[in-house]
């Protein structure tokens, strides 16, 4: 047999063995739905029963946007864009989420799991670099069944896992071998915080474990040729004002959790929106001393500085982000990423 044709053979095989791994671990994740026990909430709502979980979803997956994405980090967008898929409702309730219309007010479409693998393949069909999967957590079920069905169609692309960071190890374990790429928040470095700004109390306990567990799995990140991911972790984190973030401890954890070996993607893009208007701790954007202060902090821990988006170079009406738009971020007008999910 010719080394082309071996070679053919392995991978169909690789792709076998991976698409009944997806398929298993499918059945384990709707197995914890109803109740639903997906995320830290633990909640117990009869979800594919119609009653609403913590996080306000539902029976279907809701998905407010997809589109190439261009403001992802660089490893993620590359030239052609990162698919990223925006899905509806939250575990978490951030007073300051830029994304609050789809987070807290619930907007966007239910969709069937057939929909959701045809968006899957639609994205591909865009050239994107990956799959990017915003907030799928309480989805997860649906999320995961619509990879296994677009993959019985050709569907190839490495797949992000874009998250709050506040998980279930549990619920992570079943996604090993299923996700290639974590790019995980790190919100707080207090769990008080959490507490005043999310509505949970022990986002920074939760928020350690799943940042062990996704490096765990995927370890350091890997990149190809053309400098684009196919494998590991990424931490993001966003400065708050007047220190609420708790930036300090947010990098020692990095540190103590992954040895120093992720690169964080550091966020002084902060703004207020409506709800964090009303608060006077939040309302205001970050200053120059509190950024330079953080910046100072990942020189100390050593933490490898993958991206800063610095605050004097945030434009804030690019980073509102319109949903009902063809585009979403203004940024992305005219560069050929609109909209995949059709009315």
């Amino acid at each position: 047999m010719k080394i082309g044709k071996i070679q053919k053979s392995l991978n169909r095989s690789r792709c076998s063995s991976k698409n009944s791994l997806i398929l298993d671990r499918t059945d384990a994740l709707y197995a914890l739905v109803d109740p639903c026990c997906l995320c830290p909430h633990l909640c117990g709502a009869r979800r594919l029963h119609g009653q609403k979980g913590a996080c306000q979803a539902g029976p279907q997956p809701k998905v407010a946007a997809a589109l190439p994405h261009l403001g992802e980090e660089p490893p993620l967008c590359g030239q052609r864009g990162s698919g990223t898929v925006f899905f509806s409702n939250c575990s978490l309730r951030c007073l300051h989420c830029q994304n609050y219309e789809i987070s807290l007010l619930g907007q966007g479409r239910a969709l069937t799991i057939d929909q959701l693998a045809e968006l899957y393949l639609s994205i591909q069909s865009k050239g994107c670099h990956n799959l990017n999967l915003v907030s799928a957590t309480h989805y997860l079920p649906f999320v995961i069944d619509a990879l296994h069905r677009a993959r019985l169609k050709g569907f190839q692309l490495p797949v992000v896992y874009n998250s709050s960071g506040y998980e279930r190890t549990a619920v992570l374990t079943l996604l090993e071998g299923v996700i290639d790429i974590y790019l995980p928040d790190a919100k707080y470095g207090h769990s008080q915080q959490g507490k005043n700004l999310s509505s949970v109390s022990n986002y920074s306990e939760v928020n350690r474990q799943t940042i062990r567990e996704m490096y765990r799995q995927v370890g350091s990140l890997v990149v190809d040729t053309q400098h684009l991911a196919t494998k590991g972790l990424i931490v993001r984190h966003l400065v708050l004002p007047n220190g609420l973030a708790g930036s300090r401890q947010v990098l020692r954890m990095m540190m103590e959790e992954t040895a120093g070996q992720t690169p964080i993607s550091l966020m002084g893009q902060y703004f207020p929106t409506p709800l964090a208007k009303e608060n006077p701790l939040i309302n205001r954007r970050i200053t120059n001393e509190e950024w330079c202060q953080v910046l100072k902090w990942v020189d100390i821990f050593d933490i490898p500085q993958g991206w800063i988006q610095r605050p004097e170079r945030a434009n804030k009406s690019h980073y509102i982000p319109d949903f009902s738009s063809e585009y979403v971020f203004p940024f992305m007008i005219g560069k050929g990423s609109q909209q995949c999910l059709k009315d």
